[in-house]
């Protein structure tokens, strides 16, 4: 295994990939399929959470998911794991793909290079979101993010938009 090997995600690219209702990919683009270092065999109808990385805090999956199950779109800072170990960290925007009814018939993702110093913020977030899950679970950790984002006076939105665009 390779974990501390850190890949980056390209300037220009767009990784984006598409599950369907209960989170299993049905579509991945080859700059995803790079960066995760797999083939769409290893990828296809796979968990999404093949490639969650440890360090990733539960609470901000659960925020994703809440926001996208009501048909909202999310943006985050996500850590994942390639397949050899290795990782990346991606600014993702989540949305639910709706029928002509307005009915979820998947979820698309689309991700890019995130903003360096923003991810530097973000792993000091999420390092103290994921001792608060250890030792008082996901309640802990959901009451410690409101802190934080009260201490910072923005909600969760305004403050991943001015990480990813450098204004903090």
């Amino acid at each position: 295994m390779n974990e501390n090997k850190e890949y980056f995600v390209k300037e220009d690219d767009f990784i984006v990939s598409k599950t369907d209702v209960k989170g299993k990919i049905t579509y991945c683009n080859q700059p995803f399929l790079e960066i995760v270092g797999a083939t769409q065999e290893q990828l296809l109808f796979k968990p999404h959470d093949i490639i969650r990385h440890p360090d990733m805090p539960r609470i901000v999956f659960k925020l994703l998911w809440d926001r996208i199950k009501a048909k909202q779109e999310v943006f985050a800072f996500v850590k994942n794991r390639s397949f050899d170990g290795g990782f990346y960290w991606v600014f993702a925007n989540v949305t639910a793909s709706l029928d002509a009814k307005g009915e979820i018939i998947g979820y698309h993702s689309v991700r890019r290079k995130p903003n360096a110093d923003g991810v530097k913020f973000i792993e000091g977030v999420y390092k103290q979101l994921l001792d608060a899950e250890k030792s008082g679970g996901m309640k802990a950790s959901g009451k410690l993010l409101e802190q934080i984002l009260a201490d910072a006076g923005m909600s969760y939105d305004e403050l991943v938009h001015k990480l990813q665009r450098g204004q903090l």
